[in-house]
């Protein structure tokens, strides 16, 4: 099983930034997709961005150009560096992480963190 903790939440003023942090910790095999989701209030969690294992990035249209996504595979952490933050960007940002538990297992299970809270103020 993996247990994923998220750190770097915060408050910040718009076009400030924050970094996101996810260790992924426990018993596992490997870790393949790292993801970063949010849900703001009244909306639906979204996929923010997401880094393959080989390191190959994904990100949703809003983000493009100041979020960047990053992994260090040896620490089992994945990173939300968010620059030029703007109010729309306030939500709960969940880490997410695709993790096979051993070797026999063909696919791999989905585990969320806690959440952290991001607040942009204007």
């Amino acid at each position: 099983q993996v247990q994923l903790v998220e750190s770097g939440g915060g408050l910040v003023q718009a076009g400030g930034s924050l970094r996101l942090l996810c260790t992924a910790s426990g018993s596992f095999f490997s870790i393949n997709t790292m993801s970063w989701y949010r849900q703001a209030p009244g909306k639906q969690r979204e996929l923010v961005a997401d880094i393959a294992s080989d390191g190959n990035t994904a990100y949703t249209d809003s983000v493009k150009g100041r979020f960047t996504i990053s992994r260090d595979n040896a620490k089992n952490t994945v990173y939300l560096q968010m620059n030029s933050l703007k109010p729309d960007d306030t939500a709960i940002y969940y880490c997410n992480a695709v993790a096979r538990e051993s070797s026999w297992e063909a696919y791999g299970y989905d585990y969320w963190g806690q959440g952290t809270q991001v607040t942009v103020s204007s």
